[in-house]
């Protein structure tokens, strides 16, 4: 069954149209990629997952509710969570500071500034934020400064701080981009880890192949803002049209 379902989504600017008729199925428990050349409109259509775009037409909807219209941090309260392509951390921060903002967040509904003063009375929520941080392997780092940590395990703090608000659905943007081959490595076993313990689902967007054949049981690949194909990754590799919209190639 599909946890997200996008129905005739439209999106222009001016006369560019970013996205065209864009109809897509996200099934529950499912990792989908969503590839393409530069320009198909995969951030676009990122943008309107998470709505910080609305779209002309169409409709977007996760688990029964239309998520068109909501603020970004109402549709975090839903149940989708989007790992940015730039680690979204608080580079001032300790890795267990940084990791009870979206605690209390979840809690609270808004993150109180003073409660990192009288976080020593709050024992459950660094229980929590520790847990989490034993998940994703960083428990030894809870008292570095964010900003001094290798850009894997930025990406780490940021995948703990999305998984401690208990999300049905991850969005992740380009979750390796900038990374060397072994942090990539690692965070792509992260993500089946995560996969196999939490049973989230996963939409992803990414250039790296070896990354979204790794992870990815269904591919979308978007040319020019429409779906060209959606497939296996068996099926995808070296299909015709896909060959055609990254590369040019005119096929005979």
């Amino acid at each position: 069954m599909a946890i997200l379902s996008v129905k005739g989504v439209n999106k222009r600017f001016g006369g560019l149209q970013a996205l065209g008729d864009v109809n897509l199925d996200v099934e529950e428990n499912t990792c989908h990629a969503i590839i393409g050349p530069n320009g198909a409109g995969k951030s676009t259509l990122l943008n309107v997952l998470v709505g910080k775009l609305i779209p002309d037409s169409g409709s977007v909807v996760f688990d029964g509710q239309s998520v068109l219209g909501r603020k970004p941090h109402q549709i975090n309260q839903m149940g989708i969570s989007r790992v940015f392509q730039t680690p979204e951390i608080f580079g001032d921060l300790t890795v267990m500071e940084n990791m009870l903002i979206p605690c209390f967040a979840k809690r609270d509904g808004s993150f109180r500034m003073h409660a990192i003063e009288s976080v020593h009375t709050e024992t459950s929520m660094i229980d929590k934020a520790a847990e989490m941080l034993e998940e994703v392997n960083m428990l030894d780092k809870t008292e570095m400064t964010a900003s001094s940590m290798s850009r894997g395990d930025k990406r780490r703090l940021e995948m703990a701080m999305c998984l401690v608000q208990e999300p049905r659905l991850l969005l992740l943007d380009e979750p390796t981009a900038g990374m060397a081959r072994a942090d990539t490595e690692n965070t792509i076993q992260l993500l089946k880890d995560i996969r196999t313990s939490r049973g989230i689902t996963m939409a992803i967007i990414e250039h790296d192949m070896n990354v979204v054949f790794s992870l990815a049981e269904r591919i979308t690949v978007l040319a020019q803002g429409t779906p060209l194909v959606e497939d296996t990754p068996d099926n995808i590799k070296g299909h015709p049209k896909v060959r055609e919209a990254y590369l040019g190639e005119a096929q005979v």
